[in-house]
Order: C-alpha cells, then structure tokens, then sequence
C-alpha cells in the first residue's frame, strides 16, 4: 500500500515513538491524524507539519472522543487508511511487597490504556476503513499496526500488569487479522525493546546504562525514527499480516 497521499490515525502521537511514527508517514508523502492528550506537545507538530498534520485531543479509553477524532480527519481528507496504536502507560510495582499489596485499580488502569485502549481505536478505525473502497489491485483498505513490547513475552519483576496488557495486544494480533481479512484490513504488532521514550527518559542514567548494555547490536536505545522507519514499511508490504514483530536490536530481557 502507498504511503502517499493517505491518511493514518497516531495515537500517542505527540512524543516518543508516535511522533516518530508520524514523521516518517508525513515524509513518505501520508497525512497524520494525531491522536494524543498533550495539547501543548500536539499543537506543536501539528503547526510544524502544516497541512499534512491534524491533531486531536484524544483519549483512547473514551468512545466519543476517539469519534471525533476520526470524524476530523474524513472531514479533512475524507478518509482513513490505517491506525498505529502506540499510545500507553508504564507502571512498575509488586503484587505483594513487605508494606502492601499491588492495587486492583492500577492495574484496571494500565490495562484498561494499553490494551482496552488500542481495541477501543483499532474497532472504530477499522469501522471507517470498512465503509472505503480499496486502494490497490489486492484489495486492501488499510492496516492496523498496534504496539505491545518484548515485556509481553519476557516481562521483569514488578511488571505484572504492564506484561499482561502487551501480552493482550499480542493476543489480538491473529484473531483481528483473521476477522478482517475480508474487509481488506492487515494487522500486525510492533514488539519495541527498549526504546528512547518519555517513560524510559524518567529512570536514572545507571539504569538505562545497565538496560542498553543487555542489546545486541547496535548497542543503542531505540529511537522515534528507528520506529517510524518500521511502521512505514509495514504500511508498503502488503503482503506482511498477522504477525508481532520484534524491535529490539536482538535484546532478550532476563531476570534483572
């Protein structure tokens, strides 16, 4: 599928790997419906990218909100194309510790976000891809491209509720792949490592030394533009579908 001239929701897409995501659609010639709750972050790029840019104030856990944003971009561009669900939230705690018990409701919380957020986005996208005609000789109207993390698969200590709502998204990838086959609408996940993003940015410098020296090669964080780079070419392979990708450098995450 071409980039070029179609458009694609971001959530999260004020910082860290969405903004990166956006970047790379706008300079492959796409437009980029910008879904986030940071106005100050969001208004920035929208100014900056000019009139291949809307941003919406969005919340992804909200029906009505996320309506309105897709409600924008048709008005504007008269259609969607594809989704990249990178919005989401960290949280690292134990479930029982000397001094409490892990809450039920920060947990409700992180899950409700990563993973009832990106379901949230990716039913009513895809609502709106469905009602579109194809773009290309295979029939394709679009794709969903949704972020987990390799925490799905190898999560640390005190990362109970963050793994399970990745763990979630990658569970989606091939039943939501399966269903939409016949609407012409591809699915795949992005699995990041460990990634140069707000939440990581928070932890002390002798952390993130002591997480980057665990990647293979190249011995660096990810960045915005690594992922962007990745979501483009996803987006152009149409034959790429039902499948989580991992992104991170060859890093596997043991016991830290």
């Amino acid at each position: 599928m071409k980039i070029e001239g179609l458009v694609f929701v971001v959530t999260g897409g004020a910082s860290g790997l969405g903004e990166g995501a956006v970047r790379a659609i706008v300079k492959k010639g796409g437009k980029a419906l910008i879904f986030d709750r940071d106005q100050e972050k969001g208004a920035a790029l929208e100014t900056e990218l000019k009139d291949n840019a809307i941003f919406c104030v969005v919340d992804v856990t909200k029906e009505d909100s996320i309506k309105a944003g897709i409600a924008a971009g048709v008005k504007k561009w008269g259609g969607i194309h594809g989704v990249v669900n990178s919005a989401g939230i960290g949280g690292a705690q134990r479930v029982v510790s000397k001094t409490r018990v892990h809450p039920q409701s920060a947990f409700d919380t992180i899950i409700g976000i990563n993973l009832g957020g990106t379901f949230n986005v990716t039913r009513l996208v895809a609502a709106q891809i469905a009602s579109q005609q194809p773009v290309n000789k295979d029939g394709e109207r679009g794709v969903v491209i949704n972020v987990a993390s390799v925490a799905a698969f190898e999560g640390q200590q005190g990362q109970v509720a963050y793994s399970a709502s990745k763990g979630g998204v990658v569970g989606m990838t091939v039943p939501l792949a399966r269903e939409f086959a016949p609407l012409g609408i591809r699915v795949l996940t992005i699995a990041p490592g460990i990634m140069e993003t707000p939440m990581l940015g928070k932890l002390p410098e002798a952390v993130r030394k002591s997480l980057t020296d665990t990647i293979v090669f190249p011995q660096r964080l990810g960045n915005g533009e690594d992922f962007g780079q990745l979501c483009t070419a996803i987006i152009e392979t149409s034959y790429l579908n039902a499948e989580t990708i991992r992104f991170d450098a060859g890093v596997r995450m043991n016991k830290l």
